[in-house]
């Protein structure tokens, strides 16, 4: 009896060491593979393309001066109303065209100055702004203001306010291609240091799409635009 309970608690003893001798077999496979999961690799891919803007907004803005208030206010309306006539006869729709309230400057009734009477007591400034989707019809027409000068307009030059702009509006078209394009070039280099350290490429851990940025290509171009936008994936790696 004695004999048996002995034999019975050996194989006992050896069911349990060999449960847990598998146990731990298989717990530091599970967690050899687990960290095998956890190597990943992380790469940018960049997108960058060149389109053409799509919007033009164009100041012109111009000055007159004069002492009497009155003639002030009908050489404005005489002069805006040239540079419509201008405009539409180069092929720029009336309803592209708008104009802005005119600044006058009362000079009588400034407080500082170096005590010199100002020639004009009146100052105006005039802005007509053209807002067209034909850049390819207004930019020609920019490199003929000269015959505005010579109808006796004086236009302002370097002003900051009155600075042409180019826009593009059609960033949502182009964003689906340009994704994939950085996706695609960011999976590359992905492979290819999968491949320099004898790994495999696995799926996609995590992925940020990066912001989309928008810039003149050259400064000399500024109608065209060159957009970007830097994907960054991390894939996961195993032997």
């Amino acid at each position: 009896m004695q004999n048996t309970s002995k034999h019975s608690a050996f194989i006992l003893g050896f069911f349990l060491f060999l449960g847990l001798t598998l146990l731990g077999y298989l717990l530091a496979k599970a967690a050899i593979d687990v960290k095998q999961f956890e190597r990943s690799v992380t790469v940018k891919g960049l997108s960058e393309r060149d389109y053409n803007a799509d919007i033009v907004i164009w100041p012109i803005q111009f000055t007159l001066a004069e002492n009497d208030i009155q003639t002030l206010y009908k050489e404005l309306d005489d002069a805006t109303l040239k540079i419509k006539a201008f405009l539409i006869n180069k092929g720029i729709a009336a309803e592209e065209i708008s104009l802005s309230v005119p600044n006058i400057i009362d000079k009588s009734a400034q407080q500082y100055g170096n005590g010199q009477q100002a020639p004009f007591r009146f100052t105006a400034t005039q802005t007509v702004t053209v807002y067209s989707s034909n850049i390819e019809i207004v930019r020609p027409i920019m490199t003929t203001l000269s015959e505005l000068g010579k109808q006796g307009i004086v236009l302002a030059a370097n002003d900051y306010q009155a600075q042409t702009e180019y826009l593009f509006t059609q960033l949502n078209d182009v964003k689906p291609a340009m994704i994939e394009q950085a996706t695609t070039k960011a999976r590359e280099v992905a492979e290819k240091f999968a491949l320099d350290s004898q790994s495999k490429l696995g799926k996609i851990k995590r992925a940020s799409q990066g912001q989309f940025s928008i810039s003149y290509r050259d400064k000399n171009n500024p109608h065209i635009k060159k957009i970007r936008v830097v994907s960054t994936v991390e894939y996961y790696l195993s032997d």
